[in-house]
């Protein structure tokens, strides 16, 4: 008898477990599907990337430096769906930071525009490892789109500059002077050719 009766209450324990697991499974989706929303709906507000050129130089080379029209591009094209299409965006927007490296124009290959590209992909390369994680944290997405676009604008003053001094003229006899100036062109003090003064 008392094994019936054990019987008997595990049985309905399983049933009545049973029936409330799809109940509690659509109110965990339903929960979780607001959760998203609630993740979309910061991630949509913060994703404004400052894609038009701000001087002259960055305007022009945006015309003739065609990976750097490209990410601009990448940049203005805002997911508007899902989760998913900002994911894969910013998997493409790390595939066009990368490309920034190649055919710098020959004025702008300087370490200091290389750094600058390294670190918009930083920035980039985050928000690609952030929007990837299972528990997405939005507000730091969106921190991380704030940044980038201060790291835009800074590339953006680097080129300015260099070109402001590459128009900068120079004056009758300045390149003598810097010549005189690189110790690389020093006659070292060891040399055969020179004899002690006597």
């Amino acid at each position: 008898m008392k094994f019936t009766f054990s019987t008997f209450l595990l049985s309905l324990l399983c049933l009545t477990s049973c029936q409330e697991d799809p109940k509690i499974r659509a109110l965990a989706q339903e929960k979780e599907a607001q959760k998203q929303e609630v993740i979309f709906n910061t991630i949509n507000k913060g994703w404004n990337f400052n894609t038009q050129p701000i001087n002259e130089t960055s305007s022009s080379l945006s015309k003739t430096w065609p990976a750097w029209r490209a990410f601009l591009t990448e940049l203005g094209q805002k997911p508007k769906s899902t989760i998913g299409a900002f994911q894969k965006k910013a998997k493409e927007l790390s595939k066009k930071g990368l490309e920034l490296h190649n055919n710098i124009p020959i004025n702008y290959d300087l370490p200091e525009i290389k750094s600058r590209i390294d670190a918009i992909n930083t920035k980039i390369n985050a928000i690609n490892l952030y929007i990837h994680l299972n528990q997405i944290p939005d507000k730091k997405i969106v921190q991380l789109v704030q940044e980038t676009n201060i790291e835009i604008t800074s590339f953006q003053f680097q080129l300015d500059e260099i070109t402001r001094k590459s128009n900068i003229k120079i004056e009758d006899g300045e390149s003598d002077m810097l010549r005189m100036l690189d110790t690389t062109r020093a006659i070292p003090t060891n040399s055969p050719n020179l004899k002690p003064a006597q």
